[in-house]
């Protein structure tokens, strides 16, 4: 893998597909851990980041590295890119000829590193996630209820946040983003009940769908119901799925033992 990805980035930094390779300095290669579980997928590098081919150095990242050392989240758990590997003039929105053309490097860094969960960063890099894994994008006005919402495609889950860049803009919203960050400390591991947790057994029988163990299991455990009656050590049936409603046909089944 390692050898795909240096000759992947090989192919990044000489690119001239399109007009932003007579702007830019520095093409961006993505960075970080290769075996990470966590992908972090910008929209584009900024002034700092062109200039010195390292990607979060400038004002975003200052933010992010904040985010992150709130969330106790080390960075280096991350594999970390941009949907467009070059600097946008002005800080403009990407065109989406510029994103059909680059985005195949994306695709194939996605591919190599293979990650758990895709963290798409701000609105254009996380519509281009949801269209590549046919979810529903919903419109503008409501673009906003993704954020912090684990999604689950067929082969990947996917957790929207909001561009760090977006607390230089709006800094009221930095609550929320903290918030929405810790998702990233949780999604580092799986629920520490999950080894004794009726929702393993159920589903390695066949009986629960996956989507039920990836989502909240394996996912964002912290909105589990299971997981805080366990916490509070209040009594549950086996048979309650994990959002609280009550399975019938696993009541069915168990429900007399």
């Amino acid at each position: 893998m390692q050898l795909k990805i240096q000759e992947l980035n090989a192919e990044i930094e000489r690119c001239n597909k399109c007009r932003l390779s007579e702007t830019r300095i520095n093409a961006l290669c993505g960075e970080g851990n290769l075996d990470a579980r966590l992908m972090l997928i910008a929209q584009a590098p900024g002034e700092n980041e062109d200039k010195n081919g390292v990607m979060f150095i400038g004002p975003s990242g200052k933010i992010l590295d904040e985010l992150l050392r709130i969330s106790h989240v080390n960075g280096e758990e991350f594999y970390m890119t941009n949907l467009v590997k070059c600097m946008l003039p002005k800080y403009r929105k990407p065109k989406q000829d510029e994103i059909d053309t680059c985005s195949g490097y994306l695709d194939r860094e996605i591919e190599f590193i293979d990650p758990e969960t895709l963290v798409p960063l701000g609105y254009y890099s996380t519509t281009y996630i949801l269209k590549k894994y046919d979810l529903l994008i919903p419109s503008k006005k409501e673009f906003y209820t993704l954020y912090g919402k684990l999604l689950l495609a067929d082969s990947k889950k996917i957790l929207p946040l909001q561009h760090p860049a977006a607390i230089l803009h709006k800094p009221e919203l930095k609550e929320i983003l903290i918030k929405n960050y810790h998702k990233l400390k949780i999604l580092s591991k799986e629920c520490k009940w999950y080894p004794i947790c009726p929702m393993k057994r159920y589903y390695e029988k066949g009986y629960l769908d996956r989507k039920w163990v990836e989502l909240y299991c394996k996912g964002d455990w912290e909105i589990c119901i299971r997981y805080h009656m366990e916490e509070k050590e209040k009594p549950h049936p086996d048979w309650m799925l994990p959002d609280g409603s009550i399975d019938e046909e696993l009541h069915k089944k168990y429900g007399g033992r």
